[in-house]
């Protein structure tokens, strides 16, 4: 599956991740580079331990729109 996962930059110049349709999977780091590898490897581990718990695995439900402002 592909989870849709949302990256913003803190005012301390570090950035934080998160997937909407994985509630708790979150993860920070240094760099964009970072913290996607970071937030790719939460993803992967917080799948995996609801498939070993016998919990349902969340479907890819969100979607992106990016609306411009003029």
């Amino acid at each position: 599956m592909d989870y849709v996962v949302v990256i913003e930059k803190a005012d301390d110049g570090s950035y934080s991740a998160y997937v909407p349709d994985l509630p708790g999977c979150v993860s920070c780091g240094d760099t964009v580079e970072e913290v996607r590898a970071l937030i790719e490897e939460a993803v992967n581990l917080h799948v995996d331990s609801l498939r070993r718990h016998g919990e349902p695995v969340p479907s890819a439900s969100a979607t992106v729109h990016t609306v411009h402002a003029a």
